[in-house]
């Protein structure tokens, strides 16, 4: 499971999806839960990785 960001480009509602990685690629643009839109678009966020040096 992953969480996805989305942005409703109508109402600018954000709001997170949490979905398996086969159900994302079926179903990209989630509704938004706030107006119902279809006009949503996916936000990257950075990460940071932390790692050990051995």
């Amino acid at each position: 499971m992953a969480t996805y960001d989305y942005k409703c480009r109508k109402c600018g509602h954000t709001f997170e999806v949490i979905t398996s990685l086969s159900e994302h690629e079926r179903e990209p643009r989630p509704a938004c839960p706030k107006c119902q839109s279809k006009e949503t678009e996916q936000l990257v966020e950075p990460v940071n990785v932390i790692t050990s040096r051995k």
